[in-house]
């Protein structure tokens, strides 16, 4: 579903990045861990973080414990805050990479889905350009799908419609306030 949150939507990045070489699974297992961890993805207090707070994280069992990736998010973090006062908000940075509106795919199989695209490519460009960490292509292109940035369900799965639905009827209220 298309998430607009820039909490939410910095929780996301993270995640993304901590499950690179890992399964999903593993990283959803330790969500409320990572919440918990990262002060409920509280930009201001995670991009506050010192050596201290790193120590800890590398010392919790609930979470990923790779110094690169507890690194990552902190420097993300300031980055996202950078982001904000450019844009206005993570939310308008990120979407931007898809015309603010959520891709439509209309894949038939899994195997069709791909892992990257020119517009995951653009946003992890962008985000390595500002300083992030963990932002690669792949990391992107998984987070667009994980906010609703795009709609890879496959077009016999019954959210592909319930979604390419809201999709449309959004747009339209959007058009409709221009």
């Amino acid at each position: 579903m298309p998430v607009h949150d820039d909490r939410h939507l910095f929780e996301m990045l993270i995640l993304e990045g901590a499950q690179a070489g890992l399964s999903w699974l593993t990283i959803l297992r330790k969500r409320d861990n990572y919440r918990r961890a990262f002060d409920d993805f509280a930009l201001e207090a995670v991009a506050r973080y010192d050596s201290g707070k790193i120590v800890a994280l590398l010392a919790d069992p609930g979470i990923v414990r790779n110094r690169l990736k507890i690194a990552a998010a902190i420097g993300n973090a300031r980055v996202v805050l950078r982001l904000r006062e450019k844009y206005g908000s993570l939310d308008a940075f990120l979407w931007q990479f898809v015309d603010f509106s959520p891709r439509q795919n209309a894949w038939a199989t899994p195997g069709t889905v791909p892992v990257r695209t020119p517009e995951s490519d653009a946003m992890s460009a962008a985000l390595k350009k500002a300083g992030g960490k963990f932002v690669g292509s792949t990391i992107c292109y998984a987070f667009m799908q994980a906010v609703g940035m795009v709609n890879d369900h496959t077009r016999d799965c019954f959210r592909h419609r319930e979604i390419a639905d809201l999709t449309a009827k959004t747009s339209n209220q959007r058009q409709g306030n221009l």
